[in-house]
């Protein structure tokens, strides 16, 4: 059984637009034991509108950039970045990871770049025209799905199933829910899709994390399920490992006091070292789903169980009663399950008091 939980150290725009920060968010987050750095590929103007608002969590986290658009401005990684950064994750041995946020970037991270995964964060779920073009690639999708409700997710696959049944040009809306009833099209997302539970807000509070949603998304779908992590501190995503998580992503920054929208809610590196050490326990912890006695109990089962022991001398044919049996350890002899079997019925042979009854 491999409970190996997938850990996606989330530099996003933690870098602040400065390849040096990038880089050392690389080294940061291969000496945590995250098995992927991921950050974010964008054209800002193929992504916002010059008249597109910043989010409230965004100017709180950042103050009032005037637009979006000017705070994206500030954060972008080149193409040449990119490279840049994936030599040194083949180097620490940690997998480079990008979430593209316009078709020019999903198409650069699959035909250049050649990344065998794909994230969509969250405000991609409804983004039809992206979702197909990465099915349509056949990279492995890992898909956020905070703000959406099932029937949102559900046409989302819709879509992926579509675009992975290679089925020419969509048909409209109802045509891309259809491609979910194919026969092919549920091994094809199982073996390729991921669903991660998440909650949109930065930093998201605990009474809105719902973990429970982990479960109903398993259920719904029938796809390994994951969770992107918003919270402040570890535990939530700890929980999350414990309830079956097979992927966890979290933000993490080199300083939470740098300028940014995203590095008040990100953990520093030794908290993500923290993070990953914890989920590395509970995987280890979670192990199999049978219920039977672990090896290492089986030695201590005589010496904390108990058996049938005769509470004064008993002679041979006197019959057994509740005056002359009791229960201690240790329990190598009669379970104490059979005392009332026992009741009435005859000694085979002579028994000393405190005497473990065969």
């Amino acid at each position: 059984m491999n409970d190996h939980v997938y850990i996606i150290a989330e530099a996003g725009v933690n870098h602040n637009g400065d390849i040096e920060r990038a880089l050392a968010l690389v080294d940061a987050a291969a000496e945590a034991g995250a098995d992927a750095v991921k950050f974010q590929t964008f054209n800002p103007a193929a992504l916002v509108t010059g008249s597109a608002r910043q989010a409230d969590y965004q100017i709180r986290n950042e103050g009032d950039s005037g637009s979006q658009l000017a705070m994206l401005q500030r954060l972008v990684l080149k193409p040449e970045d990119h490279r840049v950064l994936m030599d040194r994750c083949a180097a620490r041995g940690i997998d480079f990871l990008s979430s593209p946020f316009d078709p020019a970037s999903a198409d650069f991270l699959i035909n250049e770049l050649k990344l065998p995964c794909i994230k969509l964060g969250s405000g991609e779920l409804t983004n039809g025209p992206l979702l197909l073009q990465v099915a349509r690639s056949g990279r492995e999708l890992i898909l956020s799905t905070g703000m959406a409700t099932l029937d949102e997710i559900r046409e989302a696959l819709g879509v992926v199933a579509f675009g992975y049944l290679q089925q020419g040009e969509p048909p409209g809306r109802t045509g891309l829910l259809a491609a979910l009833a194919h026969p092919e099209a549920p091994q094809l997302l199982q073996r390729r899709v991921t669903l991660l539970h998440c909650t949109t807000e930065y930093p998201c509070p605990l009474d809105q994390v719902n973990l429970r949603a982990m479960d109903t998304l398993a259920e719904a779908f029938g796809l390994p399920v994951g969770y992107s992590d918003h919270t402040l501190g570890i535990q939530v995503s700890v929980a999350a490992a414990a309830r079956g998580a097979t992927i966890l992503e979290k933000h993490f920054t080199l300083d939470r006091s740098l300028p940014g929208p995203d590095h008040v809610a990100s953990l520093e590196p030794d908290e993500l070292a923290a993070l990953v050490a914890a989920v590395r326990e509970v995987s280890q912890a979670l192990g199999s789903a049978e219920k039977t006695p672990a090896a290492v109990e089986l030695k201590n089962a005589q010496v904390a169980r108990k058996s049938l022991v005769a509470a004064r001398d008993i002679a041979a044919g006197e019959p057994f009663s509740a005056a002359n049996l009791t229960v201690k350890r240790p329990g190598h002899g009669r379970s104490p399950l059979d005392y009332w079997d026992l009741l009435g019925q005859p000694a085979a042979r002579d028994y000393a008091a405190d005497e473990v009854i065969e």
